[in-house]
């Protein structure tokens, strides 16, 4: 009797491990237990409505107990007393238990690495982990997330457990360049991802497969070597590779004092005045550079610096270069601008 046998072991392992299913069947069984036993026991007030019966084994085992309901009869007290009261409050205490080591197995699979994300969406994915600079990178992440913006995924390789867990979620891979990892990150509908491995090669090829899941994501890589990054600006348009800019500092601050200040206010979050682009919309009649210039002074006080259009990026733009839609603008302020609280139609009646 293989099928009997092999049925038998799988209920001794529900059992054994107290299993939902499990759960459920006992919880049936007693229910209807009691409810044939309070039957043959004359209590009519208790049994004659399902609903009735329903509400009073429930506040019954969870010892709630209204009092509202309550077997009239002797016999019917001795079952309530020996069968139907440590039974439900067994099964409750149980159903309790499961469902608190449930929700604690989840969170710490969660700090461990093996969540699933991969339905949320605009969030924005972060590749790698460096003591120090992922942390950092997070952190500004976070500072800058919106009301209804969802928290940024970390994927990163064998960590044992969150080290970031206050500024994002945490996907444990053993390789950057792991499909199964950025899917369960949520790649698909991710808004932009920063790439940063432990060294090019890693970084390079976690970019390649993030390029293949991500048709619609920003993605960032951040490459140690100079020639590196000119190599995947040519060859991938989609990907901004970030290249280090410590000598162009360090040779522009000798020459202009401060300069160095300048750049890093414009790339801090926690800064006053920071730099921020704002995508054009498509327009209904075409604008100048320099009336959008006026405009967004006088009416958000903001500073236009710059443009991308065509894939160039024009900085101090002259003021007769038209806006079609579809370019983004780099402008100084102390907060992001609301795209919908633009007027660009009215724009053009700058003077």
């Amino acid at each position: 009797m293989p099928f009997i046998a092999s049925l038998m072991r799988r209920v001794y392992l529900s059992l054994s491990e107290l299993a939902w299913s499990a759960l459920f069947v006992i919880l049936v069984i007693h229910l209807v237990a009691s409810y044939l036993l309070f039957l043959l026991a004359g209590e009519a007030d208790l049994v004659g409505n399902p609903v009735d019966f329903l509400y009073y084994y429930m506040v019954t085992a969870t010892t709630v107990g209204y009092g509202d309901l309550s077997p009239k009869s002797g016999l019917g007290r001795i079952i309530a007393v020996l069968f139907v009261l440590p039974g439900g409050i067994a099964i409750f205490t149980a159903v309790l238990g499961k469902l608190l080591t449930t929700i604690g197995t989840i969170w710490r699979n969660r700090m461990r690495g093996l969540g699933d994300y991969s339905e949320r969406a605009n969030h924005i994915i972060v590749l790698g982990w460096q003591e120090g600079q992922t942390y950092q990178t997070l952190r500004l992440l976070h500072a800058e997330r919106q009301a209804n913006e969802p928290m940024s995924v970390l994927v990163a390789k064998d960590l044992p457990e969150n080290p970031a867990s206050n500024y994002a979620d945490y996907i444990r891979t053993e390789r950057l360049a792991d499909a199964d990892a950025l899917v369960r990150a949520g790649v698909a509908k991710a808004r932009a991802i920063i790439a940063r491995g432990a060294n090019d090669d890693e970084t390079l090829a976690a970019v390649l497969i993030a390029e293949d899941h991500a048709p619609n994501a920003h993605i960032v890589a951040y490459f140690a070597d100079d020639r590196t990054a000119q190599m995947v600006k040519q060859r991938r348009p989609r990907v901004e590779a970030v290249g280090s800019l410590a000598e162009e500092l360090l040779s522009r601050a000798a020459r202009d004092p401060g300069s160095s200040e300048i750049a890093a206010r414009l790339l801090s979050a926690a800064s006053t005045d920071t730099a921020f682009s704002l995508p054009v919309p498509p327009l209904q009649t075409p604008l100048l550079y320099g009336n959008v210039f006026l405009s967004l002074k006088r009416h958000h006080n903001v500073t236009l610096v710059g443009m991308l259009s065509q894939g160039m990026t024009d900085l101090n733009c002259r003021d007769e270069a038209p806006l079609r839609g579809g370019e983004t603008l780099y402008y100084i302020s102390g907060m992001r601008l609301d795209p919908a609280a633009i007027a660009w139609a009215r724009m053009g009646e700058v003077s």
